[in-house]
């Protein structure tokens, strides 16, 4: 029990902030671009007029403001898609501090911009930023999720959106014109970005590498285990270890999954399309077109300032992540998912009809509160939970490559809303986030029926869960005696005891294996725990035969 108490250290705690820097690092470039668009267009022009001794037109000036926001979206793809080449090769802690080179020189480009008169700084810039932010939407969910207790997992995961959201709160803020967002000091706005990097890059030497990594992947166990008992804060850190080693011995039976595998493994098929599903409902639930929109819908409610409601729709999206954060352990990440796909549904739905009726005065405050509380609901399932639960949904081996495939729908997802709504808003008008609901129904579904509710559950579990029925090879049967056998009243010490059995009866051919266990049998008939194995094993012949 002491050992529980400890969980929560404070070089955990540390690990974590450290590690959650990539991830407000993202937030903040998300909505960085968005505060100075008119002094970026005025340099677009300004710097056409001194290459070409005529003004830029607005056709050619939108395309390249469209084209520096969209980039962003594409160095993200690719970058997502490296996640585990990187992740593998280099290790969790050292490939953070690697790709912040990335956001050094991203950040320096756009920061000197103005020095070299070219906009196309900008946009490279802006790729760059990308890439880094697009490694980082992988690197972070899976470094939190291997250093963290199996019993908080959840809520930590819900670090990552939180950064997300604080980066772009803190964005917005100093995007005001009286802060940064001033004629003279965007270029030093879009180049902040350096500081989190360095920031980051001073801290990391000092936390541990993810122990996961350093058992499963380089085979270290002694560092493994001084890593976990210092994130632990206790030296009995037994449990951690036998679960990693059952992980990794179930590993060594199967070679690395790369991303072609993924797609043709029949055993991985249905949590990667969870993954996707749950990738693409965060970005096809409309929450960026609600950013997108807000401005205007607060302005045609009659507020004067509505950056400043824009702000306030951001101070909404990051304290209800703090809530998900302490709900999430207690009502499931399933529930909390649907719980936000539900509410956002019928924000949208008066969303919708606000915008209709914005004329009479009454409606023009329910705009505001339908845009707060699809806010808010984002916050309460889709925003926090696709992240971190695709890292539960697969075992060590298969996890880097899926984070890739995840992280890269959920990026491509987010560059074809960006570049669609505007014109979707131009056709349907107010009836665009009718197209929303439709999705967020849509979503709503697959989540109550395909998704599995992972709170608690350690990542081997979670991953025999998706199983299925394979052919009943040997591995296969004794898999599916430990499932049958959790049902026990002892079913803490069976999977212990069919692990065991496991290791040692490795390597066998099935037809030993059986004439081993009738040998066993006869041998110890008085074992406190046999007969619990003996009944599993005339389960398994019995649906063997």
């Amino acid at each position: 029990m002491e050992g529980e108490k400890k969980q929560v250290t404070c070089y955990l705690l540390f690990s974590l902030s450290t590690a959650v820097i990539g991830s407000l690092q993202f937030g903040f470039n998300t909505g960085v671009i968005n505060a100075p668009e008119q002094k970026l267009r005025a340099f677009f022009n300004a710097t056409w007029m001194e290459r070409y001794g005529e003004p830029i037109s607005p056709g050619v000036c939108t395309v390249v403001w469209s084209f520096a926001v969209a980039i962003f979206s594409v160095g993200g793809m690719v970058g997502s898609f490296s996640v585990g080449v990187v992740a593998n090769k280099f290790g969790r802690r050292k490939s953070m501090f690697l790709v912040n080179i990335l956001a050094l020189i991203g950040g320096g480009l756009m920061g000197l911009c103005t020095l070299c008169s070219s906009f196309e700084m900008i946009i490279a810039g802006r790729l760059v930023i990308g890439l880094f932010c697009g490694l980082f939407t992988g690197l972070t969910p899976m470094y939190v999720g291997e250093v963290s207790p199996t019993p908080l997992r959840g809520a930590f995961g819900t670090l990552h959106q939180l950064g997300v959201v604080v980066g772009i709160l803190i964005a917005q803020i100093l995007g005001l014109e009286n802060l940064l967002g001033s004629q003279k000091l965007w270029p030093l706005l879009l180049a902040l970005t350096v500081l989190p990097a360095v920031l980051q890059c001073i801290l990391l030497p000092f936390c541990p590498e993810s122990p996961r990594y350093l058992l499963i992947n380089l085979n270290e166990e002694e560092q493994a285990r001084k890593a976990l008992v210092r994130l632990r804060g206790y030296e009995d850190v037994g449990k951690d270890m036998q679960e990693m080693k059952e992980e990794s011995a179930k590993m060594a039976m199967e070679k690395k999954v790369t991303i072609p595998e993924l797609f043709r493994i029949a055993a991985y098929r249905q949590p990667l399309l969870i993954a996707v599903m749950l990738q693409l409902s965060q970005q096809l639930s409309g929450i960026n077109a609600v950013f997108y929109y807000s401005t205007g819908i607060f302005k045609s409610a009659g507020v004067t300032q509505p950056i400043y409601a824009t702000i306030g729709a951001g101070a909404v999206n990051t304290v209800f992540t703090v809530v998900s954060l302490f709900l999430v352990e207690r009502a499931g990440r399933r529930t909390l998912h649907l719980i936000g796909l539900c509410g956002m549904a019928v924000s949208a739905l008066a969303m919708t009809i606000a915008l209709l009726l914005k004329d009479i005065e009454g409606f023009r405050y329910l705009s505001i509160a339908a845009v707060f509380a699809f806010v808010a609901m984002f916050e309460m399932g889709p925003g926090p939970i696709p992240w971190f639960i695709v890292a539960e949904l697969f075992s060590q081996g298969p996890r880097p490559a899926a984070m890739a495939v995840a992280g890269c729908s959920n990026w491509t997802a987010n560059f074809l809303v960006g570049i669609s709504f505007p014109k979707l808003e131009e056709l349907c008008g107010p009836y665009v986030f009718i197209i929303f609901m439709i999705f967020l129904i849509f979503f709503f579904i697959f989540t109550y029926f395909k998704v599995p509710e992972t709170k608690g559950r350690t990542f081997d579990d979670i991953a025999r869960g998706f199983s299925g029925a394979p052919p009943l090879t040997a591995t296969s049967v004794e898999e599916a005696g430990t499932v049958a056998l959790s049902a026990s009243p002892v079913k803490e010490k069976v999977p212990l005891v069919e692990a065991s059995k496991s290791s040692s009866e490795q390597g066998a051919s099935s037809s030993e294996k059986a004439a081993a266990d009738a040998t066993k049998v006869e041998e110890k008939p008085s074992s406190v725990t046999q007969p619990l194995v003996d009944s599993s094993k005339e389960e398994k012949s019995n649906s063997a035969i």
